[in-house]
């Protein structure tokens, strides 16, 4: 099983299909407009993702609600998360396509930062909305002891640390590489 859309309201929706369309790639396909049930109006608009009818990534551009003023679009400053615990991370099949998303987004004026986890190899840059998104690499397999270690998290009261990340860089926006 796999999910159909994500939905999220967007703060700036020319901003958003900038990035989403003219950065990420995905092709805006459809919008629905419709009345809010709290008041107010509302455009959703669907992008395709890799020329996939069936997964699809969706923004509301709201007009005319009741909290319009008070709106956060940054989902980790609305749930008052620590920055980058809410995220959306995309598959890719190859170290080489994973290389071309950091340059796209370098070249784009967008800081990326690069993580080796050990057992996926991940960058990461911010939406418009100030969302964190990801392109994430699986480079190992899972074990059993893996798994027992997973379950076994899940009754610990006090940090029991992974191992470090194997390497992290900061790609800054058309810059050389920093460590």
């Amino acid at each position: 099983m796999s999910y159909h859309h994500l939905a999220l309201a967007a703060k700036d929706m020319k901003a958003i299909h900038a990035f989403y369309e003219g950065v990420m790639g995905f092709e805006l396909v459809k919008v629905e407009v419709a009345p809010i049930m709290e008041g107010g109006w509302g455009k959703h608009f669907f992008y395709r993702m890799d020329g996939d009818d069936s997964k699809f990534i969706a923004f509301w551009e709201l007009h005319d609600t009741a909290k319009q003023e008070t709106l956060e679009f940054d989902l980790n400053k609305a749930a008052n998360m620590p920055q980058g615990t809410n995220h959306f991370s995309f598959d890719v099949h190859s170290r080489e396509e994973l290389d071309s998303w950091r340059t796209r987004w370098n070249e784009a004026g967008l800081d990326v930062l690069e993580l080796d986890h050990n057992w996926c190899h991940s960058v990461y840059t911010r939406d418009p909305n100030g969302n964190m998104v990801e392109f994430c690499l699986t480079t190992g397999s899972f074990t059993e002891d893996d798994r027992e270690r997973a379950l076994a998290a899940l009754d610990e009261t006090e940090m029991n640390p992974s191992p470090p990340p194997a390497t992290m860089k900061h790609w800054p926006a058309n810059k050389a590489e920093t460590a």
